[in-house]
């Protein structure tokens, strides 16, 4: 048995938290809200997962040095938005070689670095690893069979995340590609946000599959080029992930990005989510990741011109739809 803290109390957060319970571990969930801690600890409810009971042995915190003390292992399910303050707030508290599993999705608009990459900075001495793949917090809970991918620099610790998250309804698979995982993980959402504008517009399955097919050439080129590995983007982390997302009804960016193609303003469509979309925020800087090693990404510029630039969805599909004739595969031609 471990002693394990994980830092956010979102929907996600809760479910790994009551997962980690399942399999026999000392858990404490923190939240940044001290309010929303004493609630939980007295209902054992949340309203980011309503309908489910956490287990009567999850810890509740909203004390940061209370929560990490004594922890084996570090869970941060903040949004990606919040990494890095959260990170730099545990140099106060934790021992500077701490395990720590980012379990959020997103890259920083400021640094176009991952999560590892900012928790890295920030804790030099902290053994990272991250878990991904097509896995629904609202599914996970039910235990409905979810099978992601822990990725990490150190095998070690990538064998120690399997092994304290593993059971008969949630494999896990150990990769040391860390980088092309998060870079999957981020970027899918933005991918996602295409999709469900062309559903908001009204298009069909045909529409979606060809987002979803041509998104996952977007991601694994950047990916590639900023030093992950393209097996990486056909596995879990990649073409998995973004499957779910783009279709999922539990998928916030999907579902943001369906009331913008019926016409909502961005920034209405994500308060009405009522969760944090991931795929605005890495959207920007997946795109200046693309113009920094100089790459052609549709979808994913269409979609800042509708997130940032005032473009209405259809006119942004229609583009997509007209763009310069191309082979669909650059290696696969004729030899005359």
């Amino acid at each position: 048995m471990a002693n394990i803290t994980v830092l956010g109390a979102g929907s996600w957060g809760g479910a790994l938290a009551a997962l980690l319970c399942d399999n026999g571990h000392s858990v404490t969930l923190w939240s940044h809200r001290r309010e929303q801690a004493q609630e939980m600890a007295r209902t054992h409810k949340s309203d980011k997962l309503k309908d489910f009971t956490f287990p009567e042995s999850l810890s509740y915190s909203g004390d940061l040095k209370e929560a990490v003390t004594g922890a084996d292992l570090l869970i941060l399910a903040v949004p990606s938005t919040a990494t890095r303050q959260t990170t730099e707030k545990l140099k106060e508290f934790c021992d500077e070689e701490i395990a720590i599993v980012s379990v959020s999705k997103g890259i920083e608009e400021s640094t176009l670095m991952t999560q590892s990459q900012i928790i890295e900075e920030v804790l030099p001495k902290a053994k990272v690893a991250a878990l991904s793949g097509p896995s629904h917090a609202e599914e996970v809970i039910r235990h409905l069979p979810t099978v992601v991918v822990a990725g990490s620099k150190s095998r070690k610790l990538a064998i120690m995340v399997q092994e304290f998250f593993m059971n008969e309804n949630f494999r896990v698979y150990i990769s040391s590609d860390l980088h092309g995982i998060e870079v999957g993980a981020s970027l899918k959402n933005v991918i996602a946000l295409a999709a469900g504008m062309s559903d908001g517009l009204g298009n069909g399955d045909n529409t979606r599959a060809a987002l979803i097919t041509r998104g996952i050439r977007e991601i694994t080129a950047l990916a590639v080029a900023t030093g992950g590995n393209p097996e990486t983007l056909s596995g879990l982390a990649g073409i998995g992930d973004l499957i779910v997302t783009c279709q999922s009804v539990h998928s916030r960016n999907h579902k943001a990005g369906e009331l913008i193609g019926r016409g909502m303003d961005p920034k209405e469509a994500m308060e009405q989510v009522h969760m944090v979309v991931e795929g605005v925020y890495s959207a920007k800087a997946a795109l200046a990741l693309g113009n920094k090693y100089g790459m052609d990404l549709p979808i994913i510029s269409e979609v800042n011109k509708v997130l940032f630039e005032g473009k209405e969805a259809r006119i942004a599909m229609y583009d997509l739809m007209n763009r310069d004739k191309k082979t669909e595969m650059e290696a696969v031609g004729w030899n005359s």
